[in-house]
């Protein structure tokens, strides 16, 4: 279960520590962040805390980079910040916890496990991508697989949390691909995941292939169909996805910068939409299956989730009036609890569901 009083402190630190180009990457525009200086870290830092309310757990969080992979000054100046922020909480801020980091598999050693064992490191985020090495040459990814178990594995050992970052549409991906991948990603121990349809931008190589046809980019409806297959893993392992897409940013709106892929400002509304839909209509299935012409089906749904439940301008009712066209469909929400489904018979012949994701 997501914890609502947690935040993060982003820190973006676009290509540093990283040789590597991937062919789909270009983190200045990914973040929309052209450049980082390093005596702005703390200034950074000091003005979100003042915009955090005091009772939530905060981790400062290195993003962009690969920050297990810079030179070791900078890394080490830069944890040495984070940790005093923690050691000396700023009187009337939110207390910082701890730190997060993102990296490659590649850059995760004994050396840098050693270096790391000095600071309160809450969370590594793996950019593990594909767990299948055909996936991760054409995507010239620069590391194997085994470097992705053997990295997960130094991390789980050493009690850190462990998310994995991994993508959907990459070159020579297949959804097969992808569903495998999530369940290496549960095998390993992940605590979190983070599902990355490809977006292609200019000045990449990906777009290039796109150019010449080596490489068809995703759509936004097969991007939220496979999204949606790998989600249902995820959740069924216990795995909390805490993201899906990329961060929006003004980059990710401007057409001079991307040339296509899944660019959609609600991608991961629009995929666990669909995951509603698909329990929605199996359960009204199994009702209809069981009772005939009910009248009536009411799905009720925990709060704050109604917008997921109804899909986008409506679009999970409306298919849910088309296949069960001899019944009323109504959406409601309650505080129901997570993860219940229940179904109670009324005096009309219409009966209740209650559903969650």
């Amino acid at each position: 279960m997501k914890r609502k009083n947690h935040r993060n402190i982003p820190i973006f630190i676009p290509h540093l520590g990283c040789p590597n180009m991937c062919v789909f990457c270009n983190q200045r525009s990914i973040s929309g962040k052209q450049s980082f200086c390093r005596d702005s870290v703390k200034c950074e830092i000091d003005e979100a805390l003042s915009t955090i309310e005091k009772d939530a757990e905060v981790e400062i969080a290195y993003f962009g980079g690969s920050f297990t992979g810079i030179d070791r000054k900078l890394m080490i100046y830069l944890l040495d910040v984070a940790e005093e922020y923690i050691r000396n909480p700023r009187r009337g801020s939110a207390r910082v916890t701890g730190i997060r980091m993102s990296t490659r598999p590649d850059y995760i050693n004994s050396e840098i496990m050693e270096i790391l064992s000095n600071y309160h490191i809450k969370t590594v985020e793996l950019g593990l991508q594909s767990m299948r090495d055909e996936v991760l040459i054409s995507s010239k990814r620069g590391h194997t697989a085994l470097d992705a178990e053997k990295a997960c594995r130094l991390i789980k050992d050493a009690g850190y949390s462990l998310i994995g970052q991994m993508m959907i549409g990459l070159p020579g991906s297949t959804l097969e691909d992808e569903i495998y991948t999530a369940k290496k990603i549960c095998e390993m121990g992940a605590d979190g995941a983070r599902i990355y349809p490809t977006v292609v931008f200019y000045d990449t190589e990906l777009a290039e292939m796109a150019k010449r046809g080596e490489y068809e980019m995703l759509s936004v409806d097969d991007a939220v169909m496979r999204s949606k297959e790998v989600l249902e893993i995820f959740d069924k392992n216990n795995v909390e996805c805490i993201r899906i897409g990329l961060c929006a940013s003004d980059n990710l709106l401007d057409e001079e910068k991307v040339m296509g892929g899944a660019n959609h400002p609600a991608l991961g509304e629009l995929v666990m939409g669909e995951e509603y839909f698909d329990r929605m209509q199996s359960e009204a299935e199994h009702i209809v299956a069981e009772n005939g012409d009910c009248g009536v089906i009411t799905f009720t749904v925990p709060r704050g989730e109604m917008s997921l439940a109804v899909g986008q301008k409506g679009k999970n009712r409306k298919r849910l009036e088309q296949r069960f066209k001899n019944h009323r469909i109504v959406i409601k929400e309650a505080n129901v609890p997570k993860l219940v489904s229940s179904f109670e018979k009324r005096g009309d012949g219409g009966i209740n569901c209650i559903l969650n994701q």
